[in-house]
């Protein structure tokens, strides 16, 4: 079902997929762009900047009569008349504009805008000429109107789409149609293009465009052996398209992925170039791919000849084909590198030109716009004629920049409590009558009595153990089910009597999962009973496991006790199975038994139906862990700290309401009817521990590090920050003090550094980890492993909501060691990917989206991740309601260059993983640098060609390095043994780095995020290495692990430097190493790490301070 049904009607070229609301905006819609940025460019070398290189990524066309060159940059048009040298602003404002084209004779433009309605769209408007058209010549005439001073005062939409965006224009040889390449987002949102033609209204009509308008050209051809049920998942289709007559296109296509994107050898080849008559439907290869391949295609003027780009060796090459013989030349080898290796919807290289005359191709190359003459040779043959010259012209930039989205939370306020909440739940279950839940609570299992709003945590046989997958015993309200976790023997299942408070285990099983590995063979299809004195008088018969009953992901385990006299083994290819519901978009579905109604949680929402009529909306912000009560009257579910429930007899109160709100199913009414209750359950903070461990010893409470080299990242300035022989006092997990002349008070537990360096802990800003997917509450080799190497601080930007909010809180309360974490939750996904998709198509959408977050989260709740969601409405929606909650943004563009720049533009905190072009000139270095945006290029995952992990498992002996050995499971590290060679070009990472320098020096904060590759840990410091490639210094690099990320963060007032006040989050180095002028690998040459004034050996993990030598017990999951 569609969260808003009314938006079913606007899918008619749907394969699946949801569309948005095509209601007519206008941009700026929600986020307020304040400040302006003026940035001057030039090439013509009139002021003391060397070597200028204004523009990055620019897409251009050539009048076909004046020969004007038109051309985008950040997100405006400009045009340039030769031989004038000012670059002429045609377009500009918050609205993002691009891919500008003219008509066959030149009295129009189309391009592409998110103007109005937020997601792309081409638009068309009419050509008058360079002077003609600067707006600012227009902005002096008539400042009272908008439209009039951007330049779109005449401009016409010619697409509505609302949901898949369109880009790359092309006329058609009549003008009165176009050709563009209409994006279809899949379960992911690589998304694959396809060839529509749309009508290009009259400049004076002012009909509105039919939603979904235009007709298929080219579709995707699936691979053998797929199904129609595949199309919508299909990542590679046809792209670029250009008209060579009235019904013969000529377009590009990735020949090598068949179905998904993914990494590529570029001299290969990739892409291929075809012909396809649209009137046959025949297709004709023009151009294969190997060598190097063949994109972006161009025609001249009078068609004979075929323009593509090529890479040839570390080379990428302007080629032509003439189309009558067949004859290859190189024309230009000085272009920059394509992007046919990756996805590439901003096109796999600028578009380019003929001029009027055929005598020359006006291209972008390294950032400059060039001019490459032409010659004809004795056949008729375009070829090069001279050297390629750079057409000189400066730009003045104007624009409107948001403020950048800030906040934080006070760190040491939260961990130097003495306890802190749980404010994550699962495993919800219900007794007969509806009077008590029960839940786990981070590792404990818990019983809440709805009469006093009390929560109880269950009688256990083994206090210090994790608990999971509670239950009540049949109709029972007293007798708990739950299961024991242990790191050697794996599950115990317990029965708990709430009334006399006595706790046995009676069953076990062993099983496993990516934390326990799969040494230890599993007892998948048995349990073994024992006598349960918790309640002697019950008996258990016929007791059936089942595991894997239903297709999908199980995430918890729950006994059923039947009728019988056997104890059997449920094999669930013995017994038949019937599916009695399903949806498309349904994570979560309840059968209640007794009552015969339906619930289920769908787009984060919870609603309640029967089989075969309609739904109601219970749920306001969200929901998840349905449960019912055993009668059937009760209907209940979890929404962070609070449990909700309804009598499910009083929802007819709303049924005239229900009936007659087809857009909201009723929640004005029914909200009314749903009844919550706060549950708080809480634990010890570590520092509370700490205090203790120090009480119970007799020891003072001070700890101190004498004789260090310390590297303070508080001031910014490398010699003030460096501390020669210093001191570092830290009591109950906060750093007391720190320099040269610390006075150490007497009966403090002291260790000599010998002179090795002391730096902050490191934060890693963009890491992944899977333990929190787990269903079994083992300790985590993954957060062992990452402090083990540094990593204190962990910020997670993509991660299921709940469970890792639960992994955060059973680290706090100290049932595994690790860094503290964060995370975004799930990221607000632009794809069909059942339980993350968002739209966002009002405030209310924004407000639901983010209070799931913050409910879940608590007072740890710091940031949400707009993940390539196709509307900048939307996300400007979201932009506003974070700033209201104090949320920062971390966005992904998955690699679209142009999203990346409006995540800039409208003041995201940061852009996670690189711009995909690589090389960045002037134009966006600037703007990047100077936005106050935030930079986590992850080097080891790098958008734009080879990955950085690849490169380094192929130069680092992984698999035998011992102390990866000791932390992390050996089958994943033989898996990185060998690797592909590939030539250093391959890897644009080093480009990438270059530019990341390049902006750290014009005042960019950058960070370290190692994506969570493997080897974890390890690649946090190769990450460290490819950020310093580029040309920063060991200081520089150690800010953006340290301090940059810490100010980016907002948790700047409690760590990332070593400050009195700060908590004690510290490592120290081994004596000899030179973290500022050694090899940067010298930051793997760990000694102690400490988090929140808990220190352990890095090379052990065993403890060192309090409590010294403790380790903590992990799954056998090496042999």
């Amino acid at each position: 079902m569609f969260r808003n049904p009314a938006l079913a009607a606007n899918l008619e070229d749907d394969h699946g997929e949801i569309a948005l609301s095509s209601t007519p905006q206008s941009l700026p819609i929600e986020v307020d762009h304040p400040r302006m940025r003026s940035i001057a460019l030039s090439t013509l070398h009139l002021c003391p900047i060397a070597n200028s290189e204004p523009g990055t990524w620019l897409r251009l066309d050539v009048h076909p009569i004046s020969g004007e060159i038109v051309f985008d940059m950040l997100g405006d048009l400009y045009c340039l008349a030769p031989p004038g040298t000012t670059a002429h602003p045609i377009l500009v404002g918050v609205p993002y504009d691009s891919d500008p084209h003219f008509s066959p004779d030149g009295d129009r433009l189309v391009f592409r805008s998110d103007a109005e309605l937020g997601v792309e769209n081409i638009w068309v408007m009419p050509w008058t000429g360079c002077e003609a058209m600067d707006v600012r010549r227009a902005a002096k005439e008539n400042r009272l109107r908008r439209l009039a001073s951007e330049g779109r005062l005449q401009a016409r939409r010619v697409t509505n789409e609302t949901f898949r965006w369109v880009s790359d224009a092309r006329f058609h040889p009549s003008g009165t149609k176009i050709i563009a390449s209409k994006w279809y987002t899949s379960y992911i949102t690589l998304a694959a293009s396809e060839g529509w033609e749309y009508d290009v209204p009259a400049l004076s009509s002012t009909s509105r465009i039919r939603p979904q308008s235009g007709r298929r050209l080219l579709g995707r051809t699936l691979p053998a052996g797929m199904t129609l049920a595949d199309y919508g998942d299909m990542q590679i289709g046809p792209e670029q398209f250009v008209w060579r007559s009235e019904d013969t296109l000529i377009y590009s296509k990735n020949v090598r992925d068949l179905y998904k994107i993914g990494i590529k050898d570029i001299h290969q080849g990739v892409y291929a170039i075809f012909s396809r008559n649209v009137t046959s439907g025949k297709d004709t290869l023009l151009v294969d791919a190997f060598p190097g391949g063949a994109s972006r295609p161009e025609l001249s003027r009078d068609k004979r000849t075929l323009a593509f780009v090529r890479r040839v060796r570390d080379h990428q090459v302007l080629v032509f084909k003439d189309l009558e013989t067949g004859t290859i030349h190189y024309i230009f080898d000085g272009l920059s590198y394509d992007l046919s290796s990756v996805w590439a919807p901003m096109g796999t290289y600028p578009s380019y030109a003929f001029t009027p005359s055929d005598d020359a191709v006006i291209i972008w190359a390294a950032g400059q716009i060039y001019r490459v003459p032409l010659a004809v040779n004795g056949f008729g043959e375009r070829v090069a004629g001279g050297a390629a010259t750079p057409i000189p012209f400066r730009a003045h930039i104007e624009l409107q920049v948001a403020e950048t989205l800030t906040g934080g939370i006070d760190l040491v306020g939260l961990e130097t409590q003495n306890e802190m909440n749980v404010t994550a739940f699962r495993d919800l279950g219900v007794d007969a009558t509806g009077a008590k839940a029960v839940f786990q609570a981070a590792g404990v299992t818990v019983v809440q009595d709805l009469s006093t709003g009390v929560a109880t945590k269950v009688p256990v046989v083994v206090s210090e153990a994790p608990y999971y997958s509670p239950a009540f015993v049949g109709g029972s309200s007293t007798l708990v089910v739950h299961a024991r976790w242990s790191d050697t023997n794996f599950t115990t299942f317990e029965i708990a009597d709430l009334d006399s408070g006595i706790a046995a285990d009676c069953f076990h099983k062993t099983a496993g999962d990516s934390m326990t590995g799969n040494v230890v063979a599993r007892s998948a299809r048995s349990l073994r009973w024992r006598y349960c004195p918790a309640r002697p008088e019950v008996v258990v018969r016929n007791v059936r496991f089942i595991s894997e009953l239903l297709p999908g992901h199980i995430d918890r385990v729950h006994l059923q006790f039947l009728e019988g006299d056997e104890l059997l083994v449920h094999e669930a290819s013995r017994y038949p199975q019937h599916t009695l519901v399903s949806g498309k978009m349904t994570n979560e579905i309840a059968l209640g038994r007794a009552s015969g109604m339906l619930a289920f949680v769908e787009f984060h929402h919870v609603f309640l139906g029967r089989l075969k009529e309609g739904e109601t909306l219970l749920s306001l912000y969200g929901g998840h862990d349905l449960a019912w009560s055993g009668d059937g009257k009760r209907l209940f579910w979890f929404f962070g700290p609070m449990l909700h429930w309804l009598e499910v007899d009083h929802i007819e109160q709303c049924a005239l309401e229900i009936q007659a709100d087809a857009l909201n199913f009723g929640i004005a009414c029914v909200k009314d009817l749903v009844q919550a209750q706060g549950v708080r359950v809480s634990h010890s903070t570590d520092i509370a521990r700490i205090k203790q461990e120090v009480a119970l010893s007799g020891r003072s409470g001070v700890l101190a590090i004498r004789n260090a080299t310390i590297l303070t990242m508080q001031s910014g300035v490398m010699e003030s920050d460096l501390i020669v022989g210093g001191t570092l006092l830290v009591e109950n997990g906060v750093i007391t003090a720190v320099g040269s002349e610390i006075l150490i008070p007497s009966g403090a537990h002291v260790i000599d550094a010998r002179g090795g360096f002391v730096t902050p802990g490191y934060i890693d800003v963009h890491a992944h980890w899977g333990g929190c997917l787990v269903i079994y509450p083992a300790k985590s080799w993954e957060m062992q492993t990452f402090l083990a190497y540094g990593v204190t601080t962990l910020h997670n930007p993509s991660s299921e909501t709940v469970t890792t909010f639960i992994e955060r809180s059973r680290l706090e309360s100290g049932q595994m060691v690790g860094p503290r974490t964060f995370t975004t939750g799930s990221p607000l996904f632009g794809g069909g990917w059942i339980g993350i998709h968002e739209e966002i198509v009002d405030m209310d959408e924004a407000t639901a989206a983010l209070m799931r977050i913050k409910a879940e989260g608590g007072p740890a709740a710091l940031s949400y991740k707009n993940y390539q969601l196709p509307s900048r409405a939307a996300r400007q929606r979201l932009l506003k309601k974070g700033r209201e909650l104090g949320l920062l943004c971390v966005p992904e563009g998955g690699g679209y260059y142009d999203w990346d720049l409006t995540y800039i533009i409208d003041g995201m905190t940061t852009v996670e993983h690189s711009i995909p072009v690589s090389v960045l000139y002037d134009d966006v270095l600037m703007l990047y640098a100077q936005s106050g945006t935030g930079a986590t290029p992850t080097h080891v995952v790098s958008y734009g060609g080879a990955f950085g992990e690849e490169y380094e498992w192929a130069h680092y002996d992984v698999p035998n390095d011992p102390k990866l050995r000791r932390f992390i499971r050996h089958d994943i590290l033989e898996g990185l043994h060998e690797s592909k060679a590939r030539p250093k070009d391959s890897y644009v990472l080093f480009n990438v780095s270059e530019s990341i320098a390049k902006m750290v020096h014009m005042g960019l904060k950058t960070h370290i995020g190692a994506h969570g590759e493997r080897p974890m840990g390890h690649n946090y410091h190769a990450e460290m290495a490819f950020t310093k490639a580029g040309g920063l210094n060991n200081y520089e690099v150690l800010q953006a692990a340290t301090s940059s990320a810490a100010q980016t963060l907002g948790i700047w007032g409690s760590v990332g430097s070593l400050a009195p006040g700060k908590l004690a989050d510290f490592l120290v180095y081994e004596p000899g190493v030179d973290l500022l002028e050694g090899p940067i690998s010298g930051t793997r040459a760990l000694v102690y790490v400490a988090k929140g004034g808990r220190m352990w050996d890095a090379s052990t993990m065993a403890g060192v301070w309090p409590s010294e030598g403790r380790t903590q017990e992990m799954p056998p999951f090496n042999p």
